[in-house]
């Protein structure tokens, strides 16, 4: 090249301004070059505009054209051209182009309720060039305030009825007019409606409703007056902010006929009340266990025999059958319908210990369970014969005999107690006649110190938070409803057993149930299991575990009853573990990577929603997303997970056991959660399913795990992974052994 050679500007001054919608061409040259690749710039990025033309002057000389036919605001900017020459890029100097207009709105106007003759403000900015921009307001069709210097703020005293506003900006250029803005009054708010009664109980009764018109004002709270029927007195009234429409009633009386109504109040005040809905709670289940279970062993079986319940007050439904449930330490259990207070119990295994129970129910539910009754794999006391044989009145003639020497015994201590009374009594006169106080005793309640007194499965039992019992209090089921089956797996936690869910409609569904370990005792364990499940209530997505319910399975010798979380059955379990069975299990299959990419996809839906709801989970990895049987996912297990409700971010307070291979440097570093780290472990999960399961970091230990990331090591490109599915966003600089996602 000679001394023309390089990249020129050709044409055009170094600063351009044009008029909105004029043309305008901008041109540069290069010389000493055959047929170079002229790049139009603006801004730094690349035009991609189809108006571009180059034209050769000689053979190493060419100028290139860009044309913008009707320029916009948009197009405002600094462009130049730019050639590779011999692996550099040659710049040429820029051009500044401005581009001149009416005014642009950068704030206009917003529609807003306000209540009536009450103060309001209206904002209005816009820009050029050219500058400066003034602003004049309209209301309706007249002019009332400006011009004004841009930005401009509209003070208003308040109106009586709907006004439209709006706005002018004026520069040398023209005028733009904004958007009207209308401005309602605000008013009462309709009366509720759509008003149900679901869940009833002996003592609670959870109503919902559709909110009216808000008049304008949001809703504050939401009053539900209750009043008993026959009279008509008020009984309850309680005020609950809203949303949700919803209202869980406490305290009420089993078996008694009620009607309730809603109404709802904004700003301005309340609404009308509802029409008022009768509804009426349920009865009481029987307050009383069978007494004196006993077995008798025959050659054909076991005899079980306990005696009748005696109802206790008023029920209103009669007592139904006794229902005896027997478990085996072999895991074998079973449950048994019996119309009398005798039961054959068969098809057990008589070499094993056996734990059985009864109670009695009604239409309600079922009683109190009554003690279990332990009948010894080493007891063959009752095999000597049929229950009704004669050997059989041996023990019954002891027992009476036994019976009479103890009535005379207690006869004769009964007398010395009456004739130490009737002296004490004579002591006592000469005292009450000196006219002094005398005090009586009566015993309030009697104990039986033999055995401990039965802890009942309810959530006031647990020794948990009234917070969290509110929370659950809805999702309760009772632990009659289902039936437990064959476990699923355990963990650290407990275990995970399949179970049969009796449904409204006398359906059965099958359920997972996870169940806290039973040697758990300590109040602050189950608070925390819980909390998992009161989590999962306020999810709703098909890519999120839902909860079915909770139960409290009871527990004999006066121990806390062993929560249970019920969740959806799904048939393919853990992601973890089907994407081992595809890679290393007996019958390994395959599964196309189309596959892979929807389970990923299924579970940035789930975390999305979680996102969407201030969820941190914590602790996501394929171990954690199950599998369900038309092979969708949905992201589970939130017993690390933490709803943030202020701020971004969740710091953990205390060192407690955490998926190390999945936390993000963050979280290693200094305990700190957010929405990004979720997003981390989102990688770590991808990384999982390419792999098929392989274990992230391998050769790693978790002590090394923060210096190894510190030192710019990522997880490796799995060997089926292929570049565009690998590949990370753009701009992100790709060091040595990157790894898939986020968690490079």
């Amino acid at each position: 090249m000679g001394e023309q050679e390089g990249l020129k500007l050709m044409g055009a001054p170094v600063k351009l301004t044009v008029s909105q919608g004029q043309p305008v061409k901008l041109n540069c040259s290069v010389e000493g070059m055959e047929e170079p690749e002229i790049q139009w710039v603006k801004d730094g990025a690349v035009v991609q505009s189809v108006d571009q033309v180059y034209i050769p002057v000689s053979e190493q000389h060419w100028i290139g054209f860009l044309s913008l036919k009707s320029v916009e605001r948009s197009d405002a900017g600094r462009y130049w051209c730019q050639v590779e020459d011999g692996g550099e890029m040659e710049t040429s100097q820029p051009v500044w182009l401005t581009v001149e207009g009416v005014p642009f709105f950068t704030v206009e106007p917003k529609d807003l309720a306000v209540p009536p003759n009450a103060p309001f403000q209206l904002s209005c900015e816009a820009v050029g060039p050219p500058e400066p921009v003034t602003i004049v307001w309209w209301r309706g069709g007249t002019k009332v305030w400006g011009p004004a210097p841009s930005p401009s703020v509209l003070n208003v005293t308040g109106v009586t009825q709907s006004t439209v506003f709006s706005c002018e900006a004026h520069n040398l250029k023209g005028l733009a007019s904004s958007r009207p803005a209308t401005v309602r009054l605000q008013a009462l708010p309709a009366a509720p409606f759509n008003i149900t009664v679901t869940k009833l109980s002996s003592s609670n009764a959870s109503v919902a409703w559709t909110p009216g018109a808000d008049g304008l004002a949001l809703l504050q709270s939401c009053t539900i007056q209750v009043t008993q029927a026959p009279g008509g007195w008020e009984v309850l009234a309680v005020v609950v902010p809203v949303p949700p429409f919803t209202c869980l009633l406490r305290d009420l009386a089993p078996a008694t006929n009620y009607s309730l109504r809603v109404r709802c109040a904004n700003a301005l005040g309340p609404s009308p009340y509802a029409d008022w809905v009768p509804f009426r709670t349920k009865g009481l289940a029987p307050a009383s266990a069978p007494q004196n279970l006993h077995a008798i062993r025959t050659d054909s079986g076991l005899i079980l025999e306990w005696e009748e319940v005696i109802p206790e007050g008023p029920l209103e439904s009669p007592l139904g059958p006794y229902k005896l449930s027997w478990v085996q330490d072999n895991g074998t259990q079973g449950e048994l319908t019996v119309e009398g207070t005798r039961a054959n119990l068969t098809g057990w295994d008589p070499q094993k210990d056996l734990t059985v129970r009864v109670c009695i129910s009604n239409a309600v539910g079922c009683g109190p369970w009554s003690q279990p009754l332990v009948v010894s794999s080493h007891d063959h006391a009752g095999q000597h014969g049929p229950p009704h044989s004669r050997t059989s009145w041996v023990p019954v003639v002891l027992g009476v005999l036994t019976a009479l020497v103890t009535a005379a015994a207690l006869a004769l201590i009964l007398l010395r107690k009456r004739r130490k009374e009737t002296r004490f009594g004579q002591a006592f006169d000469s005292v009450m006649a000196r006219g002094e106080p005398a005090v009586h005793f009566r015993a309030a309640r009697s104990f039986n110190r033999e055995r401990p007194e039965r802890i009942e499965a309810t959530l006031d039992s647990l020794g948990i938070s009234d917070e969290l019992k509110d929370k659950l209090e809805d999702v309760l089921i009772p632990e009659q409803q289902f039936t437990l089956g064959r476990m699923l797996g355990k963990g650290e936690f407990g275990s995970v057993r399949e179970a049969q869910l009796k449904q409204e409609d006398g359906s059965f569904v099958k359920v997972a149930v996870k169940m806290l370990k039973a040697d758990i005792i300590a109040s602050s364990d189950i608070e925390e299991f819980l909390r998992e499940a009161a989590c999962m209530k306020e999810f709703d997505h098909p890519h999120v575990a839902k909860l079915v319910g909770v139960s409290l399975r009871s527990r004999a010798k006066g121990r806390l009853p062993i929560p249970m979380v019920i969740l959806p059955f799904m048939k393919h379990g853990d992601l973890h573990a089907f994407l081992l069975a595809s890679r290393i299990g007996e019958n390994p299959f395959n599964l196309p990577l189309q596959t892979l990419v929807r389970f990923m996809v299924d579970i940035a839906c789930g975390m999305e929603y979680l996102s969407s709801r201030n969820f941190i989970h914590r602790d996501l990895a394929a171990r954690n997303c199950m599998l369900a049987e038309d092979m969708t996912v949905c992201v589970a297990d939130f017993g690390l997970s933490r709803k943030i409700y202020s701020g971004d971010y969740y710091r953990q307070g205390c060192a407690s056991k955490l998926p190390v291979k999945w936390l993000a440097l963050e979280s290693l570093a200094d305990n700190l959660y957010t929405v990004h780290s979720d997003v981390w472990a989102f990688g770590v999960t991808m990384w999982e399913i390419m792999t098929r399961g392989q274990t992230p970091y391998a050769g790693i230990e978790n002590a090394e795990i923060y210096n190894y990331l510190i030192g710019g090591n990522r997880l490796k490109q799995p060997s089926e992974c292929t570049e565009d599915v690998f590949q990370e966003e753009p701009g992100t600089p790709r060091a040595e052994g990157t790894g898939l996602s986020n968690s490079t």
